[in-house]
């Protein structure tokens, strides 16, 4: 069930976390200004198709979270620590430095939120 007297300050909680204007992000989100005019002001209710592009336009934002309160936003991840990154070096051709482990590795390929990636492969044709 939607927690409606919080919904409007979780809202806002992500218009600040993001930097956006309520303009900017109904835009993001594909709907009216006054769409997100009326649920700030806690006129409306936000309808599903609502909650659902904000979920899926913005992946830091948990479901429940912005249902309900419960939970956390930004959603957490969970990182190595700098014990577990001691070992990997900040350029990924280095992962193929050793003969005995670069015939098991083929390529590695990053993906960045902007949709952008980069690619490194042991084929220098590529």
């Amino acid at each position: 069930m939607i927690n409606t007297t919080g919904f409007n300050t979780r809202l806002k909680k992500i218009l600040d976390y993001y930097n956006l204007s309520a303009s900017a992000f109904a835009e993001k989100v594909s709907v009216q200004r006054s769409s997100i005019s009326h649920i700030l002001s806690g006129r409306n209710k936000p309808s599903l198709e609502f909650i659902t592009k904000v979920v899926n336009t913005f992946p830091d934002i948990e479901l429940l979270w912005l249902l309900s309160g419960e939970g956390e936003f930004p959603k957490s991840t969970s990182l190595p620590s700098k014990n577990d990154l001691r070992h990997i070096s900040s350029n990924p051709k280095d992962a193929f430095s050793d003969e005995d482990d670069a015939s098991c590795i083929e390529r590695i390929v990053i993906f960045y939120r902007d949709g952008s990636f980069k690619n490194y492969s042991t084929n220098t044709d590529k």
